[in-house]
Formats: structure tokens, C-alpha cells, sequence
């Protein structure tokens, strides 16, 4: 018997969100459970914060955020340090 891999896309159901969930369905294989979560439920945006998801799309694999969505997102550090908040 095989063992299942839990493969969760999460999701705001735009067009970059949707090539991911079409890529992730691609490269799929029959033991992956892929499941695509609405990041508009709250409970699902309270799941995606929970593993670290700060951007969207972004893929959990058997649990753990994937290496290439992780450390994504707005950095207030990185924003100000290119301008924002500071006057021209």
C-alpha cells in the first residue's frame, strides 16, 4: 500500500494562484491528495497563517510550507528601506 502525500494549494482564486494550482495538478502523481483552500475562508486564511503562508499562491506539502513559498510577502523592513514612508 502506498502512503498518501497531502498536497494543499492555497489559494485567492487569481490568475497567478490559478497556473499554480494548474502546475501543482500536473505534476501530481497518484499518490498525492491535492486539495485547493479559498484563502477567503477565514478558517482557511487562519490555517495558511499558522504554517508561515504570508503570500499566496503558496503550496503545503504533508504539512510544511514548500521552500519556494516560504520567506514571501510584504517585509515592512524591506519596504521602507526602498522608499516607503519617506518623504520625496
Amino acid at each position: 500500500m502506498t502512503t498518501k502525500r497531502t498536497i494543499e494549494v492555497f489559494s485567492a482564486g487569481c490568475p497567478a494562484c490559478d497556473d499554480t494550482i494548474t502546475m501543482v495538478k500536473d505534476i501530481a502523481c497518484p499518490s498525492c491528495d491535492v486539495s485547493v483552500l479559498d484563502m477567503n475562508d477565514p478558517s482557511v486564511a487562519s490555517r495558511a497563517k499558522s504554517l508561515g503562508v504570508r503570500s499566496v499562491p503558496a503550496v503545503v506539502i504533508d504539512g510544511k510550507l514548500a521552500d519556494c513559498c516560504a520567506g514571501r510577502g510584504p517585509d515592512e523592513a524591506t519596504l521602507r528601506a526602498a522608499g516607503l514612508g519617506q518623504l520625496c
